[in-house]
């Protein structure tokens, strides 16, 4: 009988994880927001995707809403502080304030919070800078850029979420000392949070 070099074994069986119960739906909850930042919808939304994936054992309904709620209480969770935090990431790696608006939306983040937190004139232009710097776009480019090289650089910061004023002055700036005065005048002791 010729060896073929690989030995196969037989195919293991799937463990199939046990159902939750008010503990272990507790465990779970408390590991998530321990290693995660988090909102209370997204910690509600985990929550229910793990009691989809591994049922419920109990005779009454889960309690993930009490549960959430619970750790908004205890401080665990606090949708101002986390939307905070993300706004100020999302504006430093250069996001406009539309996508910045879009994601502290898809966390759940509630609308009076999230105006409360809208970027002004100066953390805009800074975030556009920042953009631009990154990808090397209009003043920061090595060299002179094409007219469809430069279009899609312009469509680039428009689906970042900057508003077309903004990406049109960072474009069209002469130099990068020239854009960096432009994002300078709207500071006024604005900062990303």
């Amino acid at each position: 009988m010729a060896m073929t070099g690989r030995q196969t074994r037989p195919p293991r069986e799937k463990r199939v994880p046990k159902p939750l119960d008010k503990a272990g739906l507790e465990e779970l909850a408390l590991a998530y927001v321990a290693r995660f930042a988090t909102s209370s919808r997204k910690l509600e939304d985990y929550l229910k995707r793990k009691l989809r994936e591994r049922g419920w054992d109990g005779d009454d309904q889960p309690p993930v809403a009490a549960t959430v709620m619970r750790y908004v209480d205890l401080g665990y969770v606090d949708d101002a502080a986390y939307a905070r935090a993300k706004s100020g990431g999302l504006l430093r790696r250069g996001y406009g304030p539309r996508r910045v608006a879009q994601a502290l939306g898809a966390a759940g983040i509630a609308e009076d919070i999230r105006d409360d937190l809208r970027a002004g004139e100066g953390a805009q232009r800074g975030a556009a800078l920042a953009l631009a710097r990154k990808r090397r776009f209009g003043p920061f480019a090595a060299e002179p850029v094409e007219r469809e090289k430069r279009e899609k650089q312009i469509a680039a910061m428009l689906r970042a979420g900057h508003g077309f004023d903004i990406v049109r002055a960072v474009m069209n700036a002469e130099s990068v000392s020239e854009a960096e005065r432009w994002a300078a005048e709207a500071q006024d002791g604005e900062d990303f949070e």
